[in-house]
């Protein structure tokens, strides 16, 4: 059964970011054991949707498990996204989410991600098309504004509630500063004290404690977190006890080695062996960082060729860290990911 994505945020505001090449189905099943709210795809191409591209077909798979789960598109023609938002809705996702932040320049040179925050009247028709064209929630996804001189997310705000549109979830970066400095959360705050849709806020949400903050201090709506869950895949869990008040969940953290092997069973159901290994070494690597011999640990792990050695190896180190505290890395490029 369907779930409004709005319904699901007032019982928990902390929704996983669409992140490329990251959020696949099984990190979403991972991420939803472990308390995190809403859930979106990676980059889906309403174009590959189009031509009914295997790869960008298997890119929108999900279960029951996942909901609210949201789908999330981009495009630069109105007619195509719009076909694309029907096929969202057939396969029986949630919601549509637009991608109107993605800086990667292969995606903003044809006019589509963050390139569409310098034409709004073409986003309009985007937002139009889709919204007419399926009957459950379409959301957005933007940065601040192209550059720091045409910081536009007021007037996005505005259209995207002019046109029927249920969120706007904003990157507190412009597509020029990519993923550099720090996202501007009193920018984001701004935005949502004038403005009349729901809005959610992104970027540097890297401890629950600051995913907390940030959310009262902003007054958003909710707020999405990406590479913070990289990092520590309880931070959704952490985030909602602080939010509520309640004791954080200390169990889980004395027991990283059984969240690594639920993260092994979900990526093995659902990938090949290949890309089974490519993903435990990946994560492992993450969720290593800032923990005393991750440097060796990782440097070992990428030369292992087997799966069940690959964890063996995650799951001795991480018995090895138990009780120990993780340092603050949010300063090291490998976990800037992310889209949007």
């Amino acid at each position: 059964m369907r779930v409004h994505p709005l319904e699901a945020l007032k019982k928990n505001p902390f929704v996983l970011a669409p992140m490329a090449g990251i959020t696949d189905h099984a990190f979403r099943s991972f991420m939803k054991k472990l308390d995190a709210s809403v859930v979106v795809t990676e980059l889906v191409s309403a174009t590959g949707i189009e031509y009914k591209s295997e790869r960008t077909l298997s890119l929108m798979s999900f279960d029951e498990t996942q909901r609210p789960i949201g789908i999330q598109l981009f495009g630069e023609d109105p007619e195509v996204i719009a076909r694309a938002a029907r096929v969202v809705e057939e396969q029986g996702a949630d919601f549509v989410d637009l991608n109107f932040g993605c800086p990667v320049p292969k995606v903003v040179k044809k006019g589509a991600g963050s390139a569409m925050l310098k034409d709004l009247p073409a986003m309009k028709k985007v937002l139009r098309a889709c919204v007419q064209a399926v009957k459950i929630p379409v959301t957005i996804k933007i940065r601040s504004g192209w550059d720091a001189q045409s910081k536009n997310a007021i007037d996005v705000c505005n259209l995207a509630y002019d046109e029927g549109i249920s969120w706007v979830a904003i990157h507190g970066r412009t597509r020029a500063a990519g993923y550099s400095g720090l996202a501007d959360w009193d920018f984001i705050a701004d935005v949502k004290a004038h403005v009349k849709i729901p809005v959610l806020g992104n970027g540097d949400l890297v401890t629950p404690q600051k995913a907390v903050q940030q959310l009262k201090d902003s007054g958003c709506d909710g707020v999405l977190i990406g590479r913070g869950a990289l990092k520590n895949p309880l931070i959704f869990a952490d985030a909602l006890s602080i939010w509520r008040n309640e004791p954080v969940r200390n169990d889980l953290k004395r027991n990283y080695s059984s969240i690594f092997r639920d993260l092994d069973l979900a990526i093995r159901a659902h990938s090949s062996e290949h890309i089974t290994n490519i993903q435990l070494k990946k994560f492992a690597s993450w969720f290593s960082t800032g923990y005393p011999g991750a440097a060796a640990f990782r440097k070992a792990i990428f030369q292992i060729k087997d799966n069940d050695e690959v964890l063996s190896c995650a799951l001795d180190f991480f018995g090895s860290i138990k009780n120990m505290e993780q340092e603050d890395t949010s300063h090291e490029d490998f976990l800037m990911g992310g889209h949007g």
